[in-house]
């Protein structure tokens, strides 16, 4: 674990959903070095998750693992509230947990979208509320973090469940801002672009080298550059900031559309 430490977070409780691996990872571990004590959900990635909370107290921090089925609003609520008792309060939540699979539209069964959605949308939705209860009756109030992505914007074949979700997502943070601003909490979303991840660029050789072309910064994105984005939500220096979508995503937004 890194131990480029500023403070931004010191003192504060964090809990980051979908912390197995992967981007949730990245972000519970940006945290932890900033000082925050940090709540890692996973479903059934434990291992890794274990692995991640060991990384963080071996450089000195708090961390625990927690688990809960995100597509049942019960535990939602479970797990924010187990995160906050743990910490004594709750300052920050980041909702990374979701699915992406890929399925082509034309026959694709209600089922298999509302998976995607009660995933992706729904426990967003469930987590918030039961942070913001939270939230609103501590000093100082608290900053949610939603994780979207640019298919929010920029559509890609096969993931039309994924991308309706993660648009809804980046809405739902919008009126939550505008809802629950008189509170003192803020939210906002993040949408990355490619992020790299284990064994990617064998598995989608063309993709990635696509991505690398298309990007002006010319490469992947790391786990940890979401959690720089998400750290800088939720600390003091975005104390202005709500209802707001930063864009990760090395510039591919940027390039024009024809």
């Amino acid at each position: 674990m890194n131990t480029r430490r500023h403070g931004l977070l010191h003192g504060r409780t964090a809990l980051v959903t979908g912390a197995g691996g992967g981007i949730g990872r990245g972000i519970a571990l940006r945290f932890a070095e900033e000082g925050a004590a940090v709540a890692l959900h996973c479903r059934t990635s434990l291992r890794q998750a274990r692995e991640t909370a060991a990384l963080v107290r071996e450089s000195g921090g708090r961390a625990a693992v927690l688990t809960a089925e995100l597509t049942d609003e019960s535990a939602c609520s479970r797990l924010v509230r187990e995160a906050a008792e743990w910490g004594g309060r709750l300052d920050a939540l980041v909702n990374n947990a979701a699915v992406q699979p890929v399925q082509a539209l034309p026959g694709m069964p209600a089922r298999a979208w509302r998976e995607v959605v009660d995933t992706n949308l729904t426990a967003v939705f469930a987590c918030t509320q039961e942070a913001a209860r939270i939230m609103r009756d501590q000093d100082g109030g608290g900053s949610v973090t939603h994780i979207a992505s640019i298919e929010a914007h920029r559509p890609a074949p096969g993931h039309a469940h994924y991308g309706a979700s993660k648009a809804a997502v980046v809405a739902h943070a919008r009126a939550a801002a505008l809802e629950y601003g008189g509170s003192g909490i803020r939210v906002n979303t993040v949408s990355p672009g490619l992020v790299d991840r284990e064994g990617l660029a064998d598995d989608w050789p063309d993709g990635v080298a696509r991505w690398r072309q298309a990007a002006p910064l010319r490469r992947l994105g790391r786990p940890q550059d979401i959690g720089d984005a998400c750290v800088f939500l939720a600390s003091p220096l975005a104390s202005w900031i709500t209802g707001q979508d930063l864009t990760v995503d090395g510039g591919v937004s940027a390039r024009p559309g024809w």
